[in-house]
């Protein structure tokens, strides 16, 4: 693994904890490395490795942990789609688009037609969504299955 790769560009922010705790792991040094590793997992199966040796090393992942992986995840999918910045909080939220994104575009128009009360349009490069997403988990999975929806049919 090459530790001095920059991380991918996508800024998540679900606007939750996602973090490895000192009582999970007391050594600061320890936490940097494999925070600088998620940062630096280049696949799903990068990650999924890397939950298991920190299970294999210090025991179940903590909650907020959880959450550290899940947004890596999460990471890889909107970088891999061209979508530079994604923000979710109770209210709702909204993802950006690099200039070139690799989504599908009939799939966005199809959202904002379909569902004008919870998404629209924001400029040309952003989509704004309206919902209710008050617990953690309800915000995850409305941003993972946002996601799956604007990419392209494999």
């Amino acid at each position: 693994i090459d530790l001095e790769k920059p991380a991918t560009s996508t800024d998540i922010n679900l606007r939750l904890p996602a973090l490895i705790p000192d009582d999970y792991l007391p050594d600061v040094q320890g936490r940097l490395i494999l925070y600088k590793r998620i940062a630096n997992a280049a696949s799903e199966d990068d990650l999924r490795e890397l939950q298991v040796e920190m299970i294999d090393r210090f025991g179940l992942l903590p909650d907020a942990t959880k959450n550290l992986f899940r947004l890596a995840q999460l990471k890889l999918e909107a970088d891999r789609l061209g979508i530079t910045k994604v923000e979710a909080s109770a209210q709702g939220g909204r993802l950006e688009f690099s200039d070139e994104p690799r989504i599908d575009p009939a799939n966005l128009v199809t959202l904002v037609q379909t569902r004008p009360a919870t998404f629209r349009l924001d400029g040309a490069t952003a989509l704004r969504f309206s919902e209710a997403l008050t617990d953690n988990e309800a915000r995850f999975e409305f941003v993972e299955n946002l996601i799956r929806e604007l990419a392209p049919a494999a």
